[in-house]
């Protein structure tokens, strides 16, 4: 018995991978998402038959054992209509394509890079080398923010100025910042939106684009240069105040 579970998992084994590079000989005009979860279920369908196999013949029943535990057994089956969901929601993931190794994305408040799809789940890796692992059928279900799937994103900086500003002279020194830094791209041109007027300032927005892999230092750098070209133009950024006036009290009724 034994030698024969031997030979199984070897059997098992070698047939994994034949299947595996069948698979992915077959499935080439698929995406590489689809690609690799066919192989992996291919692989790890061949290998728990063997596996199942090889341990019959050590003597192991699973009748039995499965039968002695009506709760493992419906465990079992409720995990395994769980499994299911997600391979098949890793498939739909892989086949649209809206999510790849290596993207950048949001998922439930979760912000990080995609480091694999697999079978079951997506594992992402946060900005502060976590590792996330979120079920494949939670992301079929979530809204899904991809941060940089398109070659260039918009940067949008709200600010206010006093009410006693040049507003002309605003966004003359708004564009002024935007045309000076290298890294802002002219097309799309950088663009001023009139935002209304706040409680303690008229609120202005500066979008300006750059380059995906700039979009980091543009952010950073652009918050910065506007502040010191109002400091430099003496334009006020104002922030909010509250005006508490007291009343005399000896005109009213007097206390009890």
């Amino acid at each position: 018995p034994l030698l024969r579970a031997v030979v199984l998992a070897t059997v098992g084994v070698v047939l994994a991978r034949l299947a595996r590079r069948l698979v992915g000989r077959l499935a080439r005009s698929a995406s590489a998402q689809t690609r690799i979860l066919l192989q992996r279920a291919a692989a790890w369908t061949l290998l728990g038959v063997f596996a199942v196999s090889a341990l019959r013949e050590l003597g192991f029943d699973f009748t039995v054992i499965l039968g002695a535990a009506g709760i493992l057994t419906a465990a079992a089956a409720f995990a395994s209509q769980t499994s299911a969901s997600n391979v098949i929601s890793g498939l739909f993931l892989g086949a649209e394509g809206s999510v790849r190794i290596g993207d950048v994305i949001t998922v439930d408040g979760v912000t990080g890079e995609v480091l694999a799809i697999d079978l079951l789940s997506t594992r992402l890796r946060t900005f502060d080398n976590l590792m996330v692992r979120i079920p494949n059928e939670t992301m079929v279900k979530a809204d899904i923010t991809n941060l940089n799937r398109f070659p260039i994103r918009r940067y949008d900086l709200r600010v206010g100025v006093a009410y006693a500003s040049d507003i002309e002279h605003v966004r003359k020194v708004l564009m002024e910042v935007a045309d000076r830094d290298p890294s802002i791209l002219e097309e799309p041109a950088p663009l001023i939106i009139a935002q209304g007027f706040g409680p303690s300032s008229i609120d202005l927005q500066l979008s300006v684009w750059a380059r995906r892999e700039a979009y980091l230092e543009v952010r950073n750098a652009v918050q910065r240069k506007v502040k010191e070209a109002f400091d430099r133009e003496g334009i006020e950024i104002p922030f909010p105040q509250v005006a508490v006036h007291a009343r005399d009290g000896s005109d009213g009724p007097s206390p009890p």
